[in-house]
């Protein structure tokens, strides 16, 4: 008997008990969605985790300082640590091989004013390092030079979202606006950058929302209170990415030296975040996946038991066809195409149900999703590879009927 007659055949008997075949294929239908909508919001994941390190910078080292009224020591800080300085971001420089650059930041929430249009925003004080640091690049202008920041003048550069808020569609450059209680000049303004919310990184902010001025003008603007650090973080570049938990390493004991062992500052590692962060996302990729393959074991187990039960309801067709000529391996191909075309159409729909449940998962639950064509293929692969795994057996237990008995069957 020639394939396309076992084919043909094998549709015919799925016609013939459409309802049966089309809750057979369910079980596949529901496990090819499962895999993909687990296997997307695990990318998703993936994707958004690595954005939110690249906006920290991969090579970079983040110190925040932590203010007396969070920490056990209180204002401890005041007899053997004055918290973090413009001076510790210098020592790292000097004393730190692996460390190219210290950046330091203040940051303080400041009304903005533009003739009629008021905001609130967040001034950060800083250096002309933080550009290249957070790979941040001006689109007007350009950012603030050493020399704005040794003279401590009243120079501004903008985030994006600031600049559409003060200014819309008028030019933004060389105007004056007042931050605080001061006027300062707009000398650039920042490109857009990709904001991702819900990742788990709190050390992350929106840089669009930020204005930049020089370091020592924050410092002088905006003055500290009693027991507040100078600066509220450093940025630490490091000259070897391979080498960064070293450097890290070296950092903390550097500062704590520096601050006589007071615990008022916290050293963070992107990197370490990621690697973190991944291991994570590999854990729940596994869970969700091992529940999504139950529900293809399920879906497999449904075409055995489907299919062990038409081989016995068809016991005696078998025999007549055995009688007539029909070879062991042509009812063998029967029934397996058979339990192959239900595991192929259930995949097919399986791929389709399950790229619309991404589209809803994403569109209500808020969370970001990537169906890639490697997770299509592999569910895909797998309910294939359950229609013939599964289907063997029935087919095989057909193929070694007795003609003689199977005709006496009734």
């Amino acid at each position: 008997m020639i394939y396309q007659e076992s084919i043909l055949i094998g549709l015919e008997g799925l016609r013939s008990h459409k309802l049966r075949s089309i809750l057979t294929a369910l079980g596949i239908i529901f496990g090819v969605a499962a895999v993909i909508a687990m296997l997307s919001i695990g990318e998703g994941a993936k994707e958004e985790a690595l954005k939110q390190i690249q906006l920290m910078g991969m090579n970079n080292i983040l110190i925040d300082d932590i203010p007396p009224e969070d920490k056990e020591e209180g204002k401890g800080r005041s007899n053997l640590s004055r918290g973090l300085s413009p001076l510790d971001a210098h020592a790292l420089s000097q004393v730190n091989p692996l460390v190219a650059t210290g950046i330091p930041q203040r940051q303080v929430k400041a009304t903005v004013v533009y003739s009629r249009e008021t905001i609130e925003a967040m001034v950060v004080g800083t250096t002309p390092d933080f550009e290249s640091a957070m790979n941040y690049a001006a689109v007007e202008g350009a950012f603030f030079n050493y020399l704005d920041v040794t003279e401590a003048r009243r120079v501004a550069v903008l985030g994006a979202e600031v600049r559409a808020q003060l200014f819309h569609f008028q030019n933004a450059l060389y105007e004056k606006v007042k931050i605080g209680k001061s006027w300062y000049t707009v000398v650039g303004v920042m490109e857009r950058k990709p904001t991702l919310g819900g990742a788990g990184f709190g050390a992350v902010q929106d840089l669009n929302k930020n204005i930049y001025i020089p370091i020592t003008c924050a410092m002088k603007r905006f003055p500290r209170s009693a027991f507040e650090s100078e600066i509220d973080r450093i940025i630490v570049q490091v000259t070897d990415a391979d080498r960064i938990q070293e450097a890290a390493h070296l950092v903390q004991q550097t500062l704590r030296r520096r601050h006589n062992n007071v615990n008022d500052f916290s050293v963070t590692v992107p990197e370490a975040l990621l690697k973190q962060r991944q291991k994570t996302q590999r854990i729940f990729n596994i869970v969700m996946g091992a529940i999504a393959g139950i529900s293809l074991l399920v879906g497999g187990i449904g075409i055995m038991n489907i299919m062990l039960a038409s081989v016995l309801e068809r016991t005696r067709e078998v025999g007549v066809r055995r009688a007539v000529g029909a070879r062991r391996h042509d009812i063998l191909g029967q029934f397996l195409v058979e339990a192959v075309i239900l595991s192929f159409v259930g995949g097919a729909i399986g791929v389709l149900f399950g790229f619309l449940l991404t589209k809803v998962i994403a569109l209500y639950a808020g969370w970001r999703t990537i169906v890639s064509i490697s997770a299509i293929l592999l569910a895909f692969s797998v309910s294939a590879a359950v229609g013939i795994v599964f289907g063997i057996y029935p087919a095989r237990k057909a193929a070694e009927l007795d003609p003689i008995v199977a005709l006496r069957y009734e």
